[in-house]
């Protein structure tokens, strides 16, 4: 616990500046660390997944992230149809939408 006031303690001699002026470029750091590292990566991957879910069209084969595989058979704003086959057709979200598995052969 004495380690930690001994960072925020002015050094006797009156140099209590110095020490204040690498405290925040210590902290700068560390904020860029965590941006680079964390931030980043994480609004590329939402905005990788916002172009994934725009981007499909009826005939694509997707997977729910229930594990739910089928064929689109009709697009809404919020909502997708989803052909699993049979005459069986389930209306789910596209936030429920975990990936593409493959575009359906262009007819």
């Amino acid at each position: 616990m004495n380690l930690l006031f001994a960072f925020g303690a002015p050094s006797p001699g009156g140099a209590g500046g110095n020490n204040m002026m690498s405290t925040l470029i210590f902290l700068g750091l560390l904020m860029l660390i965590f941006y680079f590292m964390i931030l980043r990566p994480q609004q590329k991957r939402a905005k990788e997944r916002a172009k994934m879910l725009e981007s499909i069209k009826k005939g694509d084969r997707i997977i729910t992230s229930g594990g739910i595989h089928g064929k689109v058979a009709g697009i809404d704003e919020k909502t997708i149809l989803l052909d699993v086959g049979d005459n069986v057709k389930l209306k789910v979200e596209r936030s429920a939408i975990a990936s593409v598995a493959r575009e359906a052969a262009t007819d």
